[in-house]
């Protein structure tokens, strides 16, 4: 039975706040994790969190001004570390800089709109972010499913 009836645990202070009616809904998490360093290689650009900022704010400010919700979330800077198999039996490994977009489809603003409809911004938005860092590769999160997104897998461009 899903909680949508049940009534909020009272508020210690309650004169202070009050339950928003209509705010409460399911939980709709999401994460984009996208590069800083630009390409494959070592020496490749690292970008500052502050580009990714940059770029997801403009996203934000053009849905909104066309008339379109859109996602709001935080930015995090990390890194991911990960290793992988060589051929002659050895292991490699590496690192590299993230940016971590976090948030939720909050169900007060965006409640009204399906799980499709959330994922498709979610899409826009790592690839915006994708292009403007120099990024062939975006990892998306929303409720439990993940997936990645790959420039070289789009139509038009050599599959590897």
């Amino acid at each position: 039975m899903g909680d949508e009836g049940r009534k909020p645990a009272v508020l210690s202070r309650s004169k202070d706040f009050a339950f928003v009616p209509g705010s409460r809904g399911p939980r709709r998490d999401f994460r984009i994790t996208v590069g800083l360093r630009e390409g494959w290689d070592e020496e490749g650009r690292v970008y500052d969190i502050s580009e990714a900022v940059r770029t997801a704010r403009t996203w934000m400010r053009r849905r909104v001004e066309a008339g379109l919700p859109a996602l709001s979330g935080m930015f995090t800077r990390a890194e991911v570390t990960y290793a992988w198999p060589r051929e002659d039996g050895t292991a490699g490994s590496g690192r590299e800089p993230v940016a971590v977009f976090t948030g939720e489809a909050v169900h007060a603003y965006l409640g009204h709109l399906p799980d499709e409809a959330i994922e498709a911004m979610l899409n826009d938005l790592a690839i915006e972010l994708g292009r403007v860092l120099g990024q062939e590769r975006l990892y998306v999160a929303f409720c439990g499913q993940t997936w990645i997104l790959d420039a070289g897998l789009s139509e038009g461009k050599d599959q590897k």
